[in-house]
C-alpha cells in the first residue's frame, strides 16, 4: 500500500503535468470539434486505458525498455504519430458532413463509440511520452522501506490515470460546446472539420519530430 504522503506528493505532479495540454489534450479537442461530446467522451475513456496499459508495461519491465532504448522509443513514436496523421486525413476528407447532432434524439452517432474507443486507446497506448513520464516519475515517490514496489506504482499510476480521465474530460466538454456554436453555420462546420483534422495532423508531426521528454 501506499501513504497518504505518497499520494498526495504524487497526485500533485502528475496533475501538474497532465493539467499543460499535450498529446491526450489536442488529440481530444480534436475528436471533440470534429464528432462532437459523445465521441470526444469515448475516446478519453479509450486513451486513459490505453496509458493505464503503458502503465502496466512500464511495471513489468517493458516501459523501461522504451524508456531506455532508443530503437524502441522511435518506432513507438512513429506508429503513433502516422496513427494520428492518418485520424486527421480522414477528418478533413468527411468535415463537409459535419453537422450538428442531438445526441438524445438521434440513434445514429457520427462515428461508433467502439470505434472512438478502439482509435483513443490506440493513440494513448502508442505515446512514448506515457511510458517515458511512469518510467522516470514513478520511482522517485516509492518508499522502498514498505517493499511491494510493483504495488505501488501500480497504485500511484492509477491516480495519475483518474487525474487524466477527469482532466481529458473537462477538456472534451468544453471543446463540444465551442463546436456548437461553430456548427450554426455550414462554413462554420466545415471550418471546425478543418480545425480538427490540422490539429490531429499537427500533433502527429509534432510527435514524429519531437525527441525524448526531459526526465
Amino acid at each position: 500500500m501506499v501513504t497518504m504522503h505518497q499520494a498526495l506528493a504524487f497526485g500533485l505532479v502528475a496533475l501538474v503535468v497532465i493539467a499543460i495540454p499535450g498529446p491526450s489534450v489536442v488529440f481530444t479537442v480534436g475528436r471533440a470539434l470534429t464528432y462532437g461530446r459523445s465521441v470526444a467522451l469515448t475516446t478519453v475513456v479509450g486513451n486513459s486505458f490505453g496509458l493505464l496499459t503503458a502503465l502496466v508495461l512500464v511495471v513489468l519491465g517493458l516501459g523501461q525498455l522504451v524508456a531506455t532504448s532508443e530503437v524502441v522509443f522511435e518506432v513507438v513514436k512513429a506508429a503513433g504519430a502516422g496513427f494520428l496523421v492518418y485520424l486527421g486525413v480522414q477528418a478533413l476528407r468527411h468535415r463537409h458532413g459535419i453537422t450538428v447532432h442531438d445526441e438524445e434524439r438521434s440513434a445514429a452517432a457520427p462515428l461508433k463509440p467502439t470505434t472512438a474507443l478502439r482509435q483513443g486507446f490506440l493513440v494513448g497506448f502508442t505515446n512514448p511520452k506515457g511510458y517515458v513520464m511512469f518510467a522516470a516519475l514513478l520511482p522517485q515517490f516509492l518508499d522502498r522501506s514498505r517493499g511491494h514496489d510493483s504495488l505501488q506504482m501500480l497504485l500511484l499510476g492509477s491516480l495519475a490515470f483518474v487525474l487524466g480521465l477527469c482532466c481529458d474530460s473537462v477538456w472534451a466538454l468544453l471543446a463540444s460546446q465551442l463546436r456548437r456554436w461553430f456548427n450554426a453555420s455550414p462554413r462554420r462546420g466545415r471550418a471546425l472539420g478543418t480545425v480538427g483534422g490540422m490539429s490531429m495532423i499537427g500533433l502527429g508531426v509534432a510527435v514524429a519530430v519531437g525527441g525524448r521528454p526531459d526526465a
